[in-house]
């Protein structure tokens, strides 16, 4: 019986699959990885892959109490042309 695939069997994950990890569209994040702030990620050819630890890692950091929480007020945003 072949088990299939999901975040916590595979050690790198999809652009879709990190997507819905992070409940983010995909489009979001090949945005980011343009514009950086995204998660880290690793190139195999020209397939894009995320580790479900770096996709984590990178939740956490995003974690604020308030919006009045100095982390939320502090994040740069993307330059106009890159929304």
């Amino acid at each position: 019986m072949d088990a299939q695939p999901t975040a916590s069997n595979v050690p790198h994950l999809t652009q879709d699959q990190a997507a819905v990890h992070l409940n983010l569209s995909p489009r979001t994040l090949e945005k980011y990885r343009v514009i950086g702030g995204g998660p880290k990620f690793r190139k195999f050819g020209t397939r894009v892959r995320y580790t479900l630890n770096d996709l984590n890692e990178w939740s956490a950091a995003r974690t604020c109490e308030s919006t009045s929480d100095p982390l939320y007020t502090a994040r740069p945003r993307p330059p106009a042309h890159a929304r």
